[in-house]
C-alpha cells in the first residue's frame, strides 16, 4: 500500500461511506457529494488498496473479504480523530438526509402518521424511505446497512450483534359486525370458532400469535381470507359473518365505526412487543440518535 503522506483523509472518510452503505448513490448522499465524485473516489481507493473492495453480486454491492476486514479499523481510526475536534452535532431543522426504515404494514399504520407529522415539523429537510419485508429479511438489512432501523415484531432476543429497544407491548381484540354479535361479543371459544375468520401475515400458515395460541388449546380456527395487510382487514368485516383478530392499536378508527365492534378474544393471546432494532455502527451517529429518539417520543404518544 502506498505512503500514508499520499492519503487524502478524505479518500478514508469515503471510503467509510462506501464501506457502511455499499452503495454509490446513498454513499454520495451522506457525504453531500455527486455521484461521480464518489464513483472517481472509489477507483483511486481500488488503486491504492490493490483491491476492487465493493464487488456487484445479484444487483447489489457486496464487500470484499479485505474490504471486510478494514471496516472495523477504519471506523475506529476515524472516530478516534473525531475525538480531535468538536463533536458533530445534528440540527434536524437544517439537515439534508435520507432516513431508511423497515417497517410491517402495522408498524406504518401506527407509528409513520405521527412520524411524519413530527419530520415535517421538526425536520422538512429530511427524507424518510419505508419498506416492507419478512422479519427475517429486515434483520439482514439492518446488519448489512441496507436500512437504518427496523421496526416490528422480532420473537425472542436478537443476538448481541444488534442493539434492540421495545417501543411498546401490544394485545389483541377481536372485530366483528356489530349485527352479527351480541353486544358484549362472542364469550365463548366454541361459538367464536364456529365463525370464520380473517388472517392477516405475510404468509399463510400457523406462524402467528393467534394460532399459536388456539394451537396450545389443542383447536384450529376456520380461516376464510388470508392476507398480508392491517390496513385493509377490518374494511372487510362489515356487512359479513367474519371475526378478524389483529393488534388493538391498529384499529383505532374502527372504534369510532357504528356497523363494526371490538370485544375481547375468548382465550389468552399473549401480547408482544413491538420493538426498534439497528446495527452499533450507528450509535456514534448523532443523527442517527435523534432518529431513534423521534421514534421513541411518537411511540409513547400512541
Amino acid at each position: 500500500m502506498n505512503n500514508l503522506r499520499s492519503i487524502d483523509l478524505n479518500l478514508l472518510v469515503t471510503l467509510q461511506a462506501l464501506l457502511v452503505e455499499k452503495h454509490i448513490t446513498r454513499a454520495a448522499s451522506r457525504l453531500h457529494k455527486s455521484q461521480p465524485a464518489v464513483s472517481h473516489a472509489l477507483a483511486h481507493l481500488r488503486r491504492l488498496f490493490d483491491d476492487p473492495l465493493l464487488i456487484r453480486r445479484g444487483g447489489h454491492l457486496e464487500l470484499t473479504a479485505r474490504a471486510t476486514e478494514l471496516l472495523h479499523p477504519l471506523n475506529d481510526a476515524l472516530g478516534q480523530i473525531g475525538t480531535l475536534f468538536e463533536p458533530p452535532q445534528f440540527d434536524p431543522t437544517k439537515a439534508k438526509r435520507v432516513f431508511r426504515l423497515a417497517m410491517s404494514d402495522y408498524g406504518s399504520r401506527v407509528l409513520l402518521p405521527g412520524l411524519t407529522r413530527a419530520f415535517r415539523a421538526m425536520a422538512p429537510g429530511v427524507e424518510l424511505l419505508v419498506s416492507q419485508a419478512s422479519r427475517e429479511s429486515m434483520l439482514a438489512d439492518v446488519r448489512e446497512s441496507e436500512v437504518d432501523l427496523a421496526l416490528g415484531v422480532f420473537p425472542g432476543k436478537q443476538s448481541d450483534e444488534l442493539r434492540q429497544h421495545t417501543l411498546f407491548s401490544e394485545s389483541f381484540v377481536c372485530v366483528a359486525d356489530s349485527s352479527s354479535i351480541p353486544e358484549k361479543g362472542i364469550a365463548d371459544l366454541d361459538g367464536w370458532l364456529k365463525r370464520p375468520h380473517v388472517l392477516v401475515a405475510m404468509r399463510a400458515g400457523n406462524d402467528n400469535e393467534v394460532d399459536r395460541a388456539l394451537s396450545k388449546l389443542g383447536v384450529q380456527r376456520q380461516i376464510s381470507v388470508a392476507l398480508p395487510h392491517w390496513s385493509v382487514a377490518s374494511d372487510l368485516i362489515a356487512g359479513t359473518d367474519l371475526i378478524l383478530t389483529v393488534a388493538r392499536r391498529s384499529l383505532d378508527s374502527v372504534e369510532r365505526d357504528g356497523r363494526l365492534r371490538l370485544f375481547e378474544p375468548p382465550f389468552d393471546i399473549p401480547q408482544f412487543d413491538f420493538k426498534m432494532i439497528w446495527h452499533p455502527r450507528r450509535e456514534s451517529d448523532t443523527a442517527h440518535t435523534w432518529l431513534r429518539q423521534m421514534i421513541m417520543r411518537v411511540a409513547n404518544e400512541q
